[in-house]
């Protein structure tokens, strides 16, 4: 009996995976169509159009677009809230953590500008969608803690205190980082550089370092 008992478990667990894993390879299909389009002007039907997955499929692991959409952005952002924890462990000293993190974002803006764009078109759409809102707020506080650990580390390689609070250093850098992806989608050609440059202030800033 206890036999039996374990091989149902077995199978349940196996069809619990299976049917995570199918989300998740749909939530990643969605992401191009999502990002392309935003949320306002996106259905799962034209999420099925511009995807080999068909509009029942997608209509089957999700219940509308919402769960779609958060599923699919807390999907990108766990491993995007992780984009800068290595060069944080592996910098010996302030300047060049400073280098690496400002050309990552940097590099980031330049690669993922459209998914960025898709993070940031969620988070208006929070202050509406009261069903995705507290997903939004999970995901910007790890995007909050992520730059934190920027920050912190860069005060402790320069040994000088940090003048502001974590909270304020993300406030600030987010909306360093929005500036430049609308300047960039704009056409902007500078826009890449000048957030390098700006992302390497702003952390100068942040411990009062000024450079001559």
């Amino acid at each position: 009996m206890t036999e039996i008992v374990e091989k149902r478990a077995r199978v349940a667990r196996r069809q619990v995976d299976k049917f995570a894993e199918r989300r998740a390879q749909l939530a990643t299909a969605a992401l191009d169509a999502l990002a392309e389009l935003g949320y306002a002007r996106t259905s799962l039907r034209e999420i099925a159009q511009k995807s080999e997955f068909t509009h029942g499929l997608l209509h089957y692991y999700f219940s509308d677009k919402v769960e779609l959409l958060t599923h699919a952005v807390q999907q990108y952002e766990a491993v995007c809230v992780t984009r800068y924890d290595e060069i944080v462990a592996a910098a010996t000293g302030a300047d060049e953590l400073r280098s690496t993190f400002s050309d990552a974002m940097a590099g980031t803006l330049e690669s993922d500008a459209a998914l960025h764009r898709l993070w940031y078109d969620l988070r208006n759409q929070g202050l509406f969608e009261e069903s995705f809102r507290e997903d939004v707020v999970d995901i910007d506080a790890r995007r909050e803690r992520m730059i934190a650990n920027v920050v912190v580390r860069y005060a402790e390689l320069a040994e000088s205190p940090l003048l502001i609070s974590e909270s304020m250093a993300y406030a600030t850098f987010d909306g360093l980082f929005q500036r430049a992806l609308l300047l960039h989608h704009s056409g902007a050609a500078d826009a890449v550089e000048g957030l390098r440059r700006d992302a390497a202030a702003l952390l100068d800033l942040t411990i009062g370092r000024h450079r001559g």
